[in-house]
C-alpha cells in the first residue's frame, strides 16, 4: 500500500508550508463554526464558514497533486516573502524562550535590537552591534 501512494504521488509537487498553514486555517475555521449556535444568524455564518473550509481544502489538495512544479514553488515563494516578518518574530519569540535559562536578552534604546548577554554577570555595559550605541544593564 505504501509503495502505491508512493507510485500515485511520483512527480506531483506534495505538501510545503503554503499547504501547512491552509491546513492549520482550516482547522481553525472549523472549530470557529462549532462555536456558532444553530439559529438563523448563526446557521448562516455556520454554512459560509463550511463553505470557505471546503474551498480551503479542495485548494490545498489541488497544490498538493498538482504536477506543475514550477506555479507551486512560485506560490510557496510568494508565501514565504509575505510571511517572512512574521516567522523571524516566531523564531526569535522561540529562540528567547528555550535560552532563558543562560542568556538575558534587551533591545537597543536606539535601533530596537534584540540581543543576548549571559545571566548572571551583573552590570555590564552593552554595546549594539548594529549601530554601536552603548547602554548599561544588570545580568
Amino acid at each position: 500500500m505504501k509503495q502505491k501512494i508512493a507510485n500515485f504521488m511520483y512527480g506531483r509537487y506534495g505538501n510545503d508550508q503554503l499547504n501547512r498553514a491552509l491546513s492549520v486555517l482550516i482547522l481553525l475555521l472549523l472549530i470557529v463554526s462549532f462555536f456558532f449556535g444553530f439559529s438563523e444568524t448563526g446557521s448562516t455564518a455556520r454554512s459560509f464558514l463550511l463553505v470557505i473550509v471546503l474551498a480551503l481544502l479542495i485548494y490545498t489538495y489541488f497544490r498538493m497533486l498538482s504536477k506543475n512544479l514550477s506555479a507551486r514553488r512560485a506560490e510557496n515563494a510568494k508565501f514565504l516573502a509575505k510571511t517572512a516578518r512574521l516567522r523571524d518574530w516566531w523564531q526569535l519569540r522561540r529562540d528567547m524562550w528555550n535560552q532563558r535559562k543562560e542568556y538575558k536578552f534587551f533591545k537597543c534604546p536606539s535601533c530596537k535590537a534584540v540581543m543576548r548577554v549571559p545571566k548572571g554577570k551583573g552590570k555590564i555595559r552593552i554595546i549594539c552591534k548594529k549601530c554601536g550605541t552603548a547602554f548599561e544593564k544588570n545580568t
